[in-house]
């Protein structure tokens, strides 16, 4: 299949770009930043420069016109800071601003891609204690939820043109390479890592190798709408920072007081961080899909072997 992905250059997207690539697609990446993306994608892929919700639409039209498959995995990154005002807006700019301007393009199009799939994540369900959360779940209050809603609405405009959308919710991503166990690392490993808050919230997390195969499982299976992209065993902050303590050979119990974290990091620290949602990706196993790392100990000891 001839392939087009924005985000392609993030966490995700390179492990994903490179999977694709070797199962034999032709895979386009859309940047901003050709010349830096030249050094961070798989060789075989095409980039194709594209200013996003920016700017000019030429080089997404005729991407978009040739591709069977779009894959939109862009975003800034949602836990780099405190959430200003002027970061919430980055925030909804770089998702639901650019899922509006993909399919806003599709819609000029007579040649449609037959499938978007369209990232979401799993703060669309916002705090919920330990409710079990399925894909059948209400979204819930606060300002990732909202963000989450708006972002997926944006990619269910695509469905009336005829193309089919799937809605991966993305939880807590486990790779060696980026996302949360970077910004965890530097700390676990001089043996002061530890729980955050009362550590009982749930953290639903996935090791990438199984998040790069569910996306490419739904490539080919009939699945619509949202899909839950997590492990089937959630476990708590304070079970998360035990087991990644014990896969690091290094102690892990000094926790991190929930006040601390809301002077330093104010609301981001509340939504993202003390709170969490325990999740389960029933659409998937439904589906017949197979995880491989389905435990926090096997992912953990797989990435630190």
């Amino acid at each position: 299949m001839r392939i087009v992905v924005a985000g392609g250059t993030g966490f995700i997207g390179r492990a994903l770009c490179q999977r694709l690539a070797n199962a034999g697609h032709a895979v386009t990446v859309l940047t901003r930043d050709p010349e830096t993306a030249r050094g961070k994608v798989y060789h075989a892929v095409n980039i194709v420069p594209w200013q996003g919700f920016r700017g000019p639409t030429d080089n997404l039209a005729k991407a978009l016109g040739e591709c069977d498959v779009v894959i939109n995995l862009a975003g800034s990154p949602i836990a780099d800071g405190r959430w200003t005002p002027q970061t919430k807006d980055r925030l909804r700019k770089s998702r639901e601003g650019t899922t509006t301007a993909i399919v806003t393009t599709l819609a000029k199009l007579n040649a449609r891609p037959v499938l978007l799939m369209n990232a979401s994540a799993i703060g669309y369900y916002g705090p919920h204690g330990d409710e079990e959360l399925t894909e059948e779940a209400f979204s819930g209050h606060g300002f990732l939820a909202g963000l989450c809603r708006e972002w997926e609405g944006a990619a269910c405009a695509a469905e009336r043109l005829g193309v089919r959308v799937v809605m991966p919710r993305i939880g807590v991503v486990l790779g060696r390479d980026g996302g949360a166990l970077t910004k965890m690392l530097p700390i676990y490993r001089l043996g002061l890592g530890g729980p955050l808050g009362h550590g009982r919230q749930w953290m639903s997390w996935i090791h990438l190798d199984d998040l790069v195969e569910l996306l490419m499982f739904l490539l080919n299976h009939a699945a619509s709408g949202p899909v839950n992209a997590t492990a089937p065993h959630p476990v708590t902050n304070a079970e998360f920072s035990k087991t990644l303590g014990q896969a690091l050979g290094k102690p892990a119990f000094l926790r991190t007081p929930g006040f601390v974290m809301k002077l330093m990091l104010g609301e981001m620290a509340e939504e993202l961080l003390l709170t969490g949602q325990r999740v389960i990706p029933r659409r998937a196993q439904s589906l017949g899909f197979h995880f491989r790392f389905p435990f926090i100990a096997g992912a953990l000891n797989d990435l630190f072997r």
